[in-house]
């Protein structure tokens, strides 16, 4: 599914426009409570509670919540209809990150989190300086995760295996969308819906980046 936050122009940007501060800080403590919200999953819900849900079961609501999530975001122009869809998509990416950190020690997770926030902060100065850049590669990053999560699928469900490599491959690609959506957010009229929407789309970037450097060193170590 398409998001359309980015195509966003004066014309279709609903709400009081902010200053570029203000706007950045909204992204900021947006981006904030997801990850604190997904911290909040860890700690409360028992890991053995999730792993005992039907496999099918747990997917199927995993991925519905998401397309919710993304529904709402993408089409309200409210800010506060947009953070309650941003918290469809939180839920369900805490529940996997619930599961996926129970089998790493938390040192190593906690030093992964250092990682990619170095990395998130080097990709948005990145984002901030060479917008046409980034532009330019859009849709090289696109049809590389499309041809990504196909060859992905085709391992694990058919061949049943897992080359590191795609890990690695995995993350240079959300690594380029770290710095495409940040620089794509810098360039939409700045209004607090579109913060949000903003903060929704770096929030997957990220959490998708973290689970995949994550199996990176948990594999080193």
């Amino acid at each position: 599914m398409e998001n359309t936050v980015f195509n966003r122009t004066e014309n279709d940007s609903g709400g009081r426009r902010i200053s570029k501060k203000v706007y950045n800080l909204v992204i900021g403590l947006v981006l904030c409570w997801g990850f604190f919200a997904s911290w909040l999953i860890v700690k409360i819900i028992p890991y053995k509670s999730l792993v005992d849900i039907n496999i099918w079961v747990f997917f199927l609501g995993y991925f519905a919540s998401c397309f919710i999530g993304f529904f709402i975001f993408t089409k309200s122009v409210n800010p506060f209809i947009s953070f309650i869809g941003y918290n469809f998509v939180v839920v369900p990416f805490g529940l996997i990150i619930n599961i996926v950190v129970y089998q790493y020690d938390p040192g190593l997770v906690l030093a992964v989190i250092r990682v990619t926030g170095l990395v998130t902060i080097v990709m948005m100065i990145l984002g901030s300086l060479y917008p046409a850049f980034f532009n330019k590669i859009a849709r090289a990053l696109s049809i590389s995760l499309i041809i990504v999560i196909i060859v992905e699928l085709i391992e694990i469900l058919i061949f049943q295996i897992h080359h590191g490599i795609i890990d690695w491959i995995v993350v240079v690609i959300f690594c380029g969308y770290v710095g495409l959506d940040w620089s794509r957010a810098n360039q939409i009229p700045k209004t607090l819906d579109n913060a949000v929407d903003s903060a929704a789309s770096l929030y997957m970037d990220i959490i998708i980046l973290f689970l995949r450097i994550l199996r990176i060193m948990g594999r080193r170590n």
